[in-house]
């Protein structure tokens, strides 16, 4: 009984303060009915003190009536300043008549009945974002790990999410757990691991169908954290060492057959430009010793030219001279002489020849008398 009345006071503070008011204006009329009583009673007393105190019980409720009168209109005042809202931007409220949904209220003033209307629930139609304690879940392959997640939701329908369901908050987050085991429960610890968008997507998407009758729209669903355990993390911790290791040599490796490329790419570009230069060395001898050929052959005929000039010049000389026949078998002798110089094997002498050595070997005996002379 206390509870229900405390239950009507808190939604309807009108009525308590009417109450307030009838206990105020009983009390006064009370009060006055008191004293009429002690009045009568003092009346033996003394017409003038009777009369005395008739003024004063007159006064008396004179008074009472003026300050109930103040209070009433305060009451009013306050009556009417209390059905007045103000709904701010971004903010809803729901207002019930007569303990069943009437309206809601968007963004202005607005006005509500006194006694009849009351504000059920004010809503915030923000983007909120709830951040929900690590949930254990297992993975396909039996690995415990601890997920907790990030919700960002938004209110839709401020009457879905006031009569839809006691607690959304709560509700939201039981929901994210049970989703969060499901998907889980479907990968392995390697793919629960490198596929946070995929789970973010099929979360969001499940939580956001299941939560429309509440009037809530799931914007995005996060992983923070994904913990597995201790002997997990240590074995991924060797792997990636193994894995830096492996990198490591692959990359030394990749390094060293490159600078063996390099060093041969070298060497090859250094036999082809000495070949080059070579064959431009040979080249250029080859070309000098032609001109030397040529300069030479030159030469060669530029004396024979002279050679054979000087010949037609003596045989000139010797024409213009007329020389008798002695002299020109003598010119014979000498180019038999040239002709036996050993080299030929087959000597042909001319009969010329043979008078020409008589000619000579008398010569010689006449050089001989004339020197015993």
């Amino acid at each position: 009984m206390n509870s229900s009345v405390e239950g009507v006071f808190g939604r309807h503070p009108q009525f308590f303060i009417c109450i307030l008011i009838a206990n105020i204006v009983i009390w006064n009329v009370t009060e006055t009915d008191r004293d009429q009583k002690c009045m009568d009673g003092l009346r033996i007393a003394g017409s003038l003190k009777s009369k005395t105190k008739t003024k004063q019980d007159d006064g008396g409720n004179v008074m009472g009536l003026l300050i109930a009168l103040i209070v009433l209109i305060l009451v009013a005042l306050a009556i009417a300043v209390s059905c007045i809202k103000i709904v701010p931007q971004a903010n809803a409220i729901v207002v019930e008549r007569l303990g069943g949904y009437l309206t809601t209220w968007s963004v202005g003033l607005h006005f509500k009945a006194p006694f009849i209307d009351r504000v059920a629930k004010k809503v915030l139609l923000k983007e909120q974002v709830v951040d929900f304690p690590p949930q254990p879940v297992i993975t396909k392959d039996n690995v415990t790990m601890q997920i907790d997640t990030v919700v960002y939701f938004q209110i839709t329908d401020p009457k879905l999410y006031a009569y839809g369901v006691e607690n959304p908050i709560m509700a939201i987050e039981n929901l994210t757990a049970t989703t969060l085991r499901n998907i889980i429960g479907d990968l392995e610890l390697d793919e629960t691991l490198t596929s946070r968008e995929t789970i973010n997507t099929k979360m969001r998407a499940s939580l956001d169908i299941a939560t429309d009758p509440w009037g809530i729209k799931v914007n995005r669903v996060e992983l923070k954290n994904i913990i597995p355990p201790q002997a997990i993390q240590d074995a991924m911790e060797k792997q990636m060492k193994a894995e830096r290791e492996r990198r490591e040599a692959i990359l030394r490796a990749e390094g060293e057959k490159k600078s063996t490329i390099l060093v041969a790419e070298g060497k090859k570009e250094s036999a082809i430009l000495d070949a080059e230069a070579e064959k431009q060395a040979a080249i250029l001898r080859a070309e000098a010793k032609r001109e030397a050929t040529v300069k030479e052959a030159e030469g060669q005929a530029e004396a024979i030219l002279k050679i054979q000039q000087a010949n037609a010049d003596g045989l000139r000389f010797l024409k213009e001279a007329s020389p008798d026949a002695a002299v020109l078998q003598i010119k014979s002798l000498e180019a038999f002489a040239k002709a036996a110089d050993g080299k030929a094997t087959k000597i042909i002498i001319p009969s010329e020849i043979q008078g020409m050595a008589g000619l000579a070997k008398s010569l010689v005996e006449v050089a001989a008398d004339v020197k015993e002379k």
